[in-house]
């Protein structure tokens, strides 16, 4: 039997046959061209000594909260101190750029040139119309010095287009404002004055103001009984998890030109490696496998060293409660991707329809066999339901597994105080703009999809939505460490392999020098010039 594995059956003609044969082939081929190995190493066997590591990953205090000053005429909302730690954090990432904390490889530089003409970058143009929109407001002197920004001396000095641009962030946080107040055609007028300049097509600075515009009118229309928001939220949320399952073009087109995805899988995948390198038997559970790309990745590592090591087997289970046919569709193409890496495989799926009714009994355990469990970008979606993700969590400490690799959002996205959840949502989209705008500007077809696709739903469903219609909810690092005190994790530190991995990621991106890592104690912090992004960490069970 071919890579044909599932397809085929009994009394189907020849050319039938060879025709599903030939797709099975296809599907494989993408496979290994969505995943490049060339230049990857994995350390199957964790590495003793990495001095050459130590020079490029160094550790950063976390330890970034700075205290408001007290004197202040006319105290600041909570949105504008939000604003005024942006303005903080950015200038000391300019300063220290070069200090041993932080796990740079790029160069900070205040001026960008942009493809588009466009003269300062998306994160400095967000902060130059946040200071207008700040300076807006009665503050004492004091305070307005504070939020000068080193091209703030005169705006007269800057171009057109960077004037434009800086104008519609001031008019999008005036709106947002406004929203938040409750005076709704005040907002609306001045979302009009937004939308004159913004658009899908244009540069960063528009593309995202046209994405906040949209999710502000969604939010006016909600909150005016214009519109229902029932059943909104979960139907993006469905709608995001679906095209995550799906090899399309626009998704292979990011993978394989933005970074940050492939940093944290890398890197994931050998935290994962590390724990269970001496096994025969490993059982990986994924709660939400996605494509099963991180796989591929996995799959690859465990065959190069299989004659080297006393591996024996692999399962691996996926947890769902729907699209048990994009599943399937995963197992398939993980099953073919195993058989001609002639690696002994295995697939299970465990559904259930709501997660309080899963039981430890579901996932087949052996005993065997090491256990590692894998939550990507999962976790976040149950914050609504606490009660939900607390299930989840027991039945995993029954599990015990060997370690828990953990891949979350690192952002604060899950304030009850609308317009403080829309500044930081939005410097942290900005940077998401602007990478997509660094790394893919030769590809607009791919990357107006990856933005319309997937950014535009979340956007809208954390400006748009409440209560459990807001079904994401990001929360940094530090929130995640208090909640897995409860279940008696204990977080672990980051092998220097892993550390490693991350690094050799960056460097075959030809954007990769703005990709910005560094530590938060044993958490990796993925970011973009700066802005963290993402983090990834690992856990045992005490």
């Amino acid at each position: 039997m071919d890579l044909d594995l599932f397809s085929s059956s009994l009394g189907k003609d020849q050319l039938v046959e060879e025709e599903e044969q030939q797709q099975q082939q296809d599907e494989l081929q993408l496979l290994v061209d969505f995943v490049s190995f060339d230049d990857w190493d994995f350390d199957v066997v964790p590495l003793q000594h990495e001095s050459n590591v130590e020079k490029t990953v160094q550790t950063k205090k976390s330890y970034e909260i700075t205290e408001s000053k007290k004197s202040m005429e006319t105290p600041l909302p909570s949105a504008l101190k939000i604003l005024k730690d942006y303005d903080s954090r950015f200038r000391r990432s300019r300063r220290s750029n070069t200090k041993k904390n932080i796990i740079s490889m790029q160069n900070n530089k205040s001026e960008c040139i942009k493809a588009n003409g466009c003269k300062l970058s998306t994160d400095e143009i967000l902060r130059l119309g946040a200071e207008k929109f700040i300076q807006s407001f009665t503050i004492s002197r004091e305070e307005a010095y504070m939020f000068s920004h080193p091209f703030a001396s005169s705006f007269l000095g800057l171009s057109e287009d960077d004037t434009r641009n800086m104008t519609l962030i001031e008019y999008l946080l005036a709106s947002a404002e406004k929203v938040g107040q409750k005076q709704f055609d005040r907002a609306r007028k001045l979302l009009h004055e937004c939308d004159k300049s913004c658009s899908n097509k244009g540069n960063p600075i528009q593309r995202l103001a046209y994405y906040f515009s949209r999710a502000l009118h969604d939010r006016i229309n909600w909150e005016t009984g214009i519109g229902t928001s029932k059943g909104i939220g979960m139907k993006r949320l469905a709608y995001i998890e679906d095209s995550l399952m799906s090899l399309n073009s626009s998704m292979i087109a990011a993978h394989q030109s933005v970074p940050l995805n492939q940093v944290t899988q890398f890197a994931g995948v050998q935290a994962i490696i590390d724990h269970v390198a001496e096994s025969e038997k490993v059982h990986i559970i994924d709660l939400e496998i996605g494509n099963g790309m991180q796989w591929i990745i996995l799959m690859q590592a465990l065959a190069t060293n299989q004659c080297e090591s006393s591996f024996k087997h692999l399962k691996l289970t996926a947890l769902c409660t729907k699209f048990r046919h994009k599943i399937e569709d995963t197992c398939e193409r993980l099953m073919s991707f195993a058989k001609s890496l002639n690696l002994p495989f295995s697939f299970n799926i465990v559904m259930v329809e709501d997660i309080m009714e899963l039981k430890q009994d579901d996932f087949e355990l052996d005993n065997e066999e090491v256990v590692a469990i894998f939550a990507q970008y999962i976790l976040m979606r149950m914050l609504a339901r606490p009660d939900k993700l607390d299930a989840l969590m027991r039945v995993i400490k029954g599990i015990n597994p060997r370690a828990m690799i953990v891949i979350e959002v690192e952002a604060n996205h899950n304030s009850p105080v609308f317009v403080d959840r829309f500044v930081e949502a939005l410097f942290f989209y900005g940077a998401f703009f602007d990478a997509l705008e660094d790394c893919m500007k030769h590809d607009e077809k791919n990357r107006t999809a990856t933005e319309s696709e997937h950014l535009n739903q979340g956007i809208r469903i954390i400006v748009a939505a409440e209560g459990e219609e807001r079904t994401i909810r990001h929360v940094k690092i530090d929130v995640w460490r208090m909640f897995f005190a409860r279940y008696g994790m204990e977080e672990v530190e980051l092998s220097k392999s892993s550390l490693y991995q991350a690094n050799l990621v960056l460097k075959n991106f030809a954007c990769g020098s703005s990709c910005t890592l560094e530590m938060n104690q044993n958490c990796l912090l993925i970011g973009w010039k700066g802005t963290p992004l993402s983090s990834l960490s690992a856990w045992t069970f005490s």
